[in-house]
């Protein structure tokens, strides 16, 4: 697929997901290339009373810098609507994220909004999920947690914002959710990148919208 196709459909996607947001909500941001896009469409609507939160610093700092407001996560507990990008989207609507390492941030921003809209280009449509599949760990005891995994290295990447070690499941993926269950239940793992249906309320591809 061309890069630049790619790139407009990653704009379309996000200004489509950018009117979504009115204002006086509260707003999820996500992180990554997408959210890049995202971001100054949000800016330009020129919404003064929007509160958001950001999943990583980068976000946070690139909102900021086009004046979006951005407060720390400890004030609010419910958001009205957050917005991310994905690195897989199969058919049912499961999600693979966490290229960039914020997964664990993603999924809290995610599970606490009202409407989690994901916005991607049509070449992060899959027809069934494949690794890597990625993981925050805790540090401590890295190497049994790894060893209990099985199929797990770790990505030569700096730690989470909140510490964690990142690494990839590298395994067999099956079922998603059998995996995802598997994986949660590992000690030591903070988080894996694996996003249910149940979570997603729509997924902007281009100029195609699936609700789910």
């Amino acid at each position: 697929m061309p890069l630049q196709l790619i790139q407009d459909e990653k704009r379309a996607a996000a200004e489509t997901a950018a009117a979504l947001v009115e204002d006086g909500m509260t707003v999820g941001l996500g992180t990554g290339s997408t959210v890049a896009f995202l971001l100054p469409a949000l800016a330009d609507r020129g919404l003064e009373r929007i509160r958001c939160v950001a999943t990583s610093p980068e976000t946070e700092a690139r909102a900021r810098a086009l004046g979006i407001p951005v407060e720390p996560f400890d004030k609010l507990d419910q958001l009205d609507i957050a917005i991310d990008g994905a690195d897989q989207v199969d058919p049912a609507g499961w999600l693979v994220k966490g290229g960039g390492a914020a997964h664990t941030r993603e999924k809290i921003v995610a599970a606490a909004a009202e409407r989690f809209v994901v916005i991607v280009s049509s070449d992060k449509e899959v027809k069934r999920i494949v690794p890597p599949v990625p993981l925050e760990l805790v540090p401590y005891g890295v190497g049994a947690t790894l060893r209990q995994l099985g199929h797990a290295k770790l990505r030569d990447w700096p730690p989470s914002p909140d510490g964690g070690v990142i690494a990839d499941y590298t395994g067999p993926v099956g079922d998603p959710a059998e995996l995802a269950a598997r994986l949660a239940a590992v000690p030591g793992v903070v988080e894996h990148g694996l996003f249910p249906p149940r979570m997603v309320s729509e997924v902007i591809i281009g100029t195609r919208r699936r609700r789910l």
